[in-house]
């Protein structure tokens, strides 16, 4: 399936890909591996969805959020390796949520991110290995996610 075929297929909108925030590579591609950097919810404005869960937004805002760092992701692949036809396969997300202490739905909030790409590249392509943690993130993000994925 064909990465930007589906994007329009689906009449997503990416919003511009965010600047790198220190010093990094935002993307790195080794032989047919692509490892992209933690990547926050960028919005079509630039502006960065921004909170802590079970504080300021709810599960479905921070699903959202995560599901809004997965097309900040596509932006920023896009802009460093130019065709996105060139994914194959979601290896491993690593998804983290600015959460308190006491909420404990990281693993619904990251389902935003997972389920935008088993949407984009189908079951067996879209799922990959998967860790979702809370932590405290820079810039009160409300969600930020690294990704590795396998090129054709």
């Amino acid at each position: 399936m064909n990465l930007e075929e589906r994007i329009k297929e689906l009449n997503l909108e990416l919003p511009p890909a965010p600047p790198a925030g220190g010093v990094y590579h935002p993307v790195l591609m080794i032989d047919k591996m692509l490892y992209v950097s933690g990547q926050g919810p960028a919005q079509k404005d630039a502006s960065l969805i921004t909170g802590k869960l079970g504080k300021d937004l709810t599960t479905n805002e921070g699903y959202a959020a995560a599901r809004q760092v997965g097309l900040t992701m596509l932006s920023t692949m896009q802009e460093q390796i130019g065709d996105l036809s060139k994914i194959k396969r979601i290896v491993k997300t690593l998804g983290m949520v600015n959460s308190t202490q006491d909420f404990h739905e990281q693993p619904q909030v990251i389902n935003g991110f997972s389920e935008l790409f088993a949407e984009l590249l189908g079951d067996e392509y879209g799922k990959g290995a998967r860790s979702a943690v809370g932590m405290i993130l820079p810039g009160n993000i409300a969600v930020e996610v690294e990704a590795i994925f396998e090129l054709h």
